[in-house]
This record gives C-alpha cells, structure tokens and sequence, in this order.
C-alpha cells in the first residue's frame, strides 16, 4: 500500500482486515489527497474480495511494474521514480524462505525496510499487475452519549438522566485506536436488549 508520494506508509500485514481496516482508514486519511494505492500480481488478486472486482472501482492495470508506475503517475499524480524504487526495496526485503499462508498469521514478512510487512509479505514479480485506490469512508463515530451498564444515560455530573436509555451508535467510548469488525452491531444488540429491558421496566406502574 502507497500514498502518492510513491512510499509505504503501514505494515500491511500487522492483522487480519476485520482487526485493521478502522485504523488503516485512519492512517490513510493522513497521506496526500487523503487516498492510497493497494498494489497486487497475479499471485494473489484471485484472494481478493468481491468488492475488489465491482465495476465502480478505481483500478490500474498493466502488464509491467514500469507501466504500472507510469499510469499511476500520468493519469492519478504517483511519484513514479519513489514507487519503482519502493517496489523495488521491498521485493528485496521478502523472505523468501518462509511459506505464504493467507489463511493464518504466517509470518512471511520483510526484513530491513523502515516501515516492515509482519505476515503475508509476497514480492511483486508476476504479471499482471493491479493497483486499486483506496479512500476512507465512515461507518460510525466513537463519540456519543455516555451511559452506564443498565443503559441509562448520564448528564453532565454523570448523573443518571431519568427515563433516557441508549443504545448503538448514539453511545460513544466503547471504541478508541480502532474497533473490530462487527463488534459495532454486536455493541447495538447487546446494550439494545439491555436498554430497551430497562426503559420498559422503568416505566412499568
């Protein structure tokens, strides 16, 4: 992954996508433009998730890493000399004695990069080449209302504000540096049930 300076800007390989992609969105939102470039071979774009093949996507192709490095430098501002010497550098970095293993944590990484790819490092050396550019989205904020465990919602001397529960995206400090995939609705469900049971018993006469 690149930002358009032509550099590698994360460890690519620190976790899987559901424990990543909430703080890569925010890393990513620091680079030029806001955008960054994930760059792919033959090797492993048949791994790729559906959305990777929707016809929406912004997406280079081309024969040779130079092509590639050419049009995303023409058509979409690449440095183009950075990045042929960042793919470069970290095909050398590969360690090509550890096995690739994309189901597990597999530890095939690089060595003697600034910024090293902990698993799943493959060098980029079969055609054809693929880059996707990448942007940030918003799923929900981490801010929101503070409540207590039964629900109930505190004021500003976190005092319980009499008959008001919340639950879901409304309730902010669950979350911080980064959150992992679906524990946002499984937050919903549970404190919804919780919430909702509350309100209703609070009421009762």
């Amino acid at each position: 992954c690149v930002n358009l300076n032509g550099e590698r800007f994360l460890d690519e390989g620190a976790d899987f996508r559901n424990y990543t992609y909430a703080k890569y969105g925010r890393v990513i939102l620091q680079q030029p433009q806001q955008t960054a470039w994930q760059v792919f071979d033959s090797k492993v774009t048949h791994l790729m998730r559906d959305e990777y093949r929707i016809k929406q996507v912004t997406r280079v192709q081309a024969d040779t890493i130079e092509a590639l490095a050419h049009t995303l430098a023409t058509e979409h501002g690449m440095n183009e000399k950075n990045f042929l010497r960042t793919v470069t550098d970290y095909n050398a970095a590969v360690r090509e004695d550890i096995t690739f293993d994309p189901t597990i944590k597999d530890g095939k990484k690089t060595e003697g990069l600034p910024l090293n790819k902990h698993n799943w490092a493959t060098r980029l050396d079969s055609p054809p080449y693929e880059a996707f550019g990448v942007t940030c989205g918003i799923t929900f904020t981490f801010g929101g209302l503070r409540i207590i465990p039964t629900g109930e919602v505190l004021d500003e001397d976190l005092e319980p504000i009499p008959g008001l529960f919340a639950a879901g995206e409304l309730v902010g400090g669950v979350f911080y540096h980064n959150y992992p995939g679906g524990t946002g609705l499984m937050n919903g469900a549970v404190f919804g049930k919780i919430a909702g049971a509350n309100a209703a018993n609070s009421h009762k006469p």
